[in-house]
């Protein structure tokens, strides 16, 4: 019963999350919600409650331990500001100026991009299956962005340059993560690096400042859905799912969630997607599916946005 528990929480936590981008697309599209602004409610509000979560579980005195040393503190703050918020604004942006189907599968080349780092630092050594990941990387890139005119491309530039950068910002906030997980929690890593990247942004939009009158019954429920379904909850379920499953099996299933982009940009908001998009994005999914499967060792060292410790945060 554990193990299926765990199962329906780590596929309800990748479903969230990939529905989450599509419907923050559609509060792009339909209201004109400002990116700067979503973003920031999305993480002031995410972040709350994710440590209010950890402060009824048994490490609650993580939360403001995580302060008492001076250069954790300022490693959570750099963490906060270049990790968390450069991914969320990114991500955010990418879908604003094309779709969630994008920006979550070209978010998801930041694996590839820390294989590539690796090799570069020589930390880590160009294997066979290494080489497949980036094969299929670029080929489903290439397909998706494409949909196989080399003439011309099938998504909005902008939405390619922010999906690129959110792959980047992942590939960053993933790695400098490391350090810090080995020491806290996940809730209140991820936690307090929402708070203070929404924090930051509260300075170029505060979020009170909306107009709230614009917005519909249905505008509300939709942003309720983002904030707590699709950031909180998913990643709150993604940590219970750890309780009684492998990472690698949590990070296995995890990949539904650009499947999940993709079906809900589709068949939701009625986006075009081509035959040679969808071969790129199986391209992509493969991908995922080939790093999940690697050995848990190895997936600790070039860790995928779902893979190891719940580092996704789409």
């Amino acid at each position: 019963m554990n193990r299926l528990k765990g199962i329906f929480l780590v596929i309800t936590g990748a479903v969230f999350w990939g529905i989450g981008g599509t419907v923050s697309k559609k509060l792009f599209q339909q209201y004109q919600i400002d990116v700067d602004w979503l973003v920031t409610i999305r993480l002031l509000i995410a972040g709350f409650l994710l440590l209010t979560v950890q402060f009824f579980r048994n490490e609650r005195s993580q939360i403001l331990g995580v302060w008492k040393t001076r250069r954790i503190a300022i490693h959570l703050i750099i963490f906060g500001l270049l990790g968390m918020l450069s991914v969320q604004y990114t991500y955010m942006a990418s879908i604003k100026h094309g779709n969630a189907a994008v920006a979550t599968l070209l978010q998801y080349l930041a694996p590839v991009m820390i294989i590539v780092y690796l090799i570069f630092r020589k930390q880590t050594v160009l294997t066979r299956r290494d080489l497949m990941t980036v094969c299929l990387a670029l080929l489903g890139c290439f397909f998706l962005l494409t949909n196989g005119s080399i003439s011309q491309l099938s998504v909005p530039t902008l939405a390619i340059i922010w999906g690129i950068l959110s792959g980047i910002a992942l590939a960053f906030y993933t790695l400098y993560a490391i350090p810090l997980l080995a020491k806290y929690d996940s809730l209140v890593i991820v936690g307090w690096a929402m708070i203070i990247g929404g924090f930051a942004l509260s300075f170029i939009h505060p979020p009170w400042l909306m107009d709230s009158k614009s917005l519909t019954l249905e505008a509300y429920l939709y942003l309720v859905f983002v904030i707590i379904f699709g950031t909180m909850i998913a990643f709150w379920f993604y940590v219970e799912s750890l309780q009684s499953l492998s990472p690698k099996e949590s990070s296995l299933l995890g990949s539904i969630e650009p499947l999940a982009a993709v079906l809900t940009t589709v068949f939701w908001l009625k986006e075009p997607f081509g035959f040679i998009q969808w071969v790129g994005t199986a391209c992509i999914i493969g991908m995922i599916l080939l790093l999940a499967l690697k050995k848990e060792s190895s997936s600790r060292t070039s860790q995928s946005p779902n893979s190891g410790e719940p580092l996704n945060v789409s």
